[in-house]
């Protein structure tokens, strides 16, 4: 299935569901957001997306601690966590998805390589989940579109309850 009709789906899924979503977004640029908000009636379901490219950006608008971003680098599980629990806190969403990676072609390292790809999913009142994806050097392209695939995999998990709700 195309990323076109995913996204129908999933804003189909969501409305059904009286849920809105969000979205942090650094390597993918608002990439899945534009996806979603391509689809008609997508304004019932998406509060909103935040791309937050800089490290500057994750902390302002998403309250990540710099400290963080400091220890464990601003492509990392913790992060990409702090910044899906931001959209929460920042946004009337239900359900957060956020992304921090390395799309390439250049900027990654042995330990952070090209490819690398953390996701956050949040939802309120239910646990959070983090995901590391490596996608390779596939280009830059390639490794966004795979990023968005991935993030609405992460979306349709959060309607199906691979998320646990909190005691």
């Amino acid at each position: 299935m195309n990323l076109t009709s995913r996204a129908k789906s999933l804003i189909e899924a969501y409305s059904a569901a009286g849920l809105m979503l969000a979205t942090a977004e650094s390597c993918t640029g608002g990439l899945v957001a534009a996806t979603l908000t391509d689809i008609a009636g997508s304004s019932a379901v998406v509060d909103c997306g935040f791309v937050t490219y800089s490290n500057q950006a994750k902390t302002k608008m998403l309250g990540v601690s710099a400290a963080l971003i400091t220890a464990k680098g601003a492509v990392s599980a913790e992060v990409a966590e702090a910044m899906a629990f931001g959209v929460l806190a920042h946004s009337d969403a239900d359900v957060a998805v956020s992304i921090t990676g390395i799309a390439g072609p250049g900027g990654g390292s042995v330990l952070k390589p090209v490819g690398l790809v953390y996701f956050g999913l949040a939802r309120r009142g239910w646990s959070a989940r983090t995901l590391e994806r490596r996608f390779g050097a596939l280009g830059r392209s390639a490794v966004r579109h795979a990023a968005v695939n991935q993030a609405f995999d992460l979306l349709d998990d959060a309607l199906t309850g691979t998320l646990q709700a909190l005691p």
